[in-house]
């Protein structure tokens, strides 16, 4: 046991009788591994966020946008053109099979005028089904029924945002504002979700009925009413596939694609969503963790440097240690584990400074944070492997130093 505690002990003898040099050196691990837990903690933090509100959706949803056509070689974004219809959400809803709701709706900019307020902003018509379909809440009043969507009524329900931007802090409910040239009164507040994918906050809906006459509804060559998007929800969400595949179909065969030609819309699940963004924050995640490991990288070149001076200022120890049998397994030990024991200990130390700040982060709001095992295990691992690497030089022009000269050395 002693000839295995020997080399630990010397080790720690080295660091402590030199605390400067040995605090310089955990210093410059100790922000690298900070980095490295605050940043990758921050994009765990926002992968979570994201994927939250997705699930807050209902895993059972499934959008159907227009666009994704190709003109001149070149494929233009989802939304990029109009074509989808009102048509399109009927034939859906009446010959896709295992699909509980169908939710089409339209938007258009129209100016709000509300007292002295006055702007421009993103107004959507939708049915009765949108608030289910989409698994919203009412924080206050209530959702237009099927005979105020029937009959147009004037009514609109905004989002959290919305009410307070627009009515600040007197309660909006049964309040009027101009809508482009019609008049609404406010019979409802969403829920706030936060911000994040598909959030209701800034949402402004009326019935679709009602912005008809608000805005002229375009329409398709053929006579339809064009949507900006359609909504459904599936009955069994392990058929999502199988309805994602029946709608392609569908669409395809209604607006008379080729066999060769690419769909001009997008259907795609909450699934297959929740699954891209989870792939694309964890690049990132990645990405922000390689840019603070640069600073792990500069932590590393400094233990060598420190090491290198030790090596040099200790020259006379190691001949004496050598002359007193000590073979070069011994000096090269020794001088390996002292690396390794500051990396370790500017590691334990990063690990707490990067947990904190990423808590303070996320109690203080600035942005949401999540520090899991796997981002301390790497952090942990990085520094002690940066430390045994960056150390055995040092360590191996240590041992291979001869004794002779050593003691020669002043």
């Amino acid at each position: 046991m002693k000839k295995w505690l020997e080399p630990l002990t010397t080790a720690w003898v080295g660091v402590v009788t030199h605390k400067l040099r040995s605090f310089l050196t955990i210093l410059g691990i100790v922000i690298g591994v900070g980095a490295v837990i605050t940043l990758m903690s921050v994009g765990k933090g926002a992968e979570a966020r994201i994927l939250s509100n997705i699930q807050s959706m209902g895993s059972n949803l499934i959008n159907i946008s227009p666009g994704a056509f190709r003109f001149g070689g070149v494929r233009g974004a989802a939304g990029g053109v109009r074509t989808l219809t009102m048509e399109d959400a009927e034939a859906i809803s009446q010959q896709v099979s295992y699909i509980s709701t169908v939710a089409p709706s339209y938007s258009s900019n129209l100016q709000l005028v509300v007292g002295s307020q006055n702007t421009n902003s993103q107004v959507t018509g939708v049915t009765p089904e949108h608030i289910s379909v989409n698994n919203m809440k009412i924080a206050s009043g209530t959702f237009f029924s099927a005979e105020e969507y029937q009959r147009s009524a004037k009514v609109a329900v905004l989002g959290s945002n919305v009410a307070n931007t627009l009515f600040g802090s007197a309660n909006p409910i049964g309040q009027q504002m101009r809508m482009g040239t019609i008049i609404v009164h406010v019979i409802g507040v969403l829920q706030s979700k936060g911000a994040g994918f598909g959030s209701p906050d800034d949402a402004i809906l009326i019935p679709l009925t009602a912005m008809q006459q608000a805005v002229a509804q375009p329409r398709t060559p053929q006579g339809g009413r064009i949507v900006s998007s359609i909504a459904l929800t599936v009955s069994d969400k392990d058929k999502a596939d199988s309805v994602v595949e029946q709608i392609t179909s569908l669409l395809r065969t209604r607006h008379r694609l080729a066999p060769s030609a690419d769909n001009d819309f997008t259907v795609r699940s909450m699934e297959e969503i929740a699954s891209t963004l989870s792939e694309t924050m964890g690049t990132m995640t990645l990405l922000l963790g390689a840019i603070a490991a640069i600073s792990l990288l500069v932590g590393g070149i400094g233990v060598m440097n420190i090491m290198l001076v030790s090596v040099l200022e200790r020259t006379r120890e190691i001949g004496i240690r050598k002359a007193l049998g000590a073979r070069e397994w011994d000096i090269w030990g020794q001088f390996l584990i002292e690396a390794a024991f500051l990396t370790f200990a500017g590691g334990i130390i990063g690990i707490i400074c990067g947990w904190g700040i990423s808590s303070i982060l996320d109690r203080m709001g600035v942005m949401t944070t999540l520090v899991t095992p796997d981002i301390v295990i790497l952090a942990v691992s990085v520094s002690v492997g940066i430390g045994l690497f960056f150390g055995f030089y040092p360590a191996w022009n240590a041992s291979r130093l001869n004794p002779i000269e050593a003691l020669r050395a002043e």
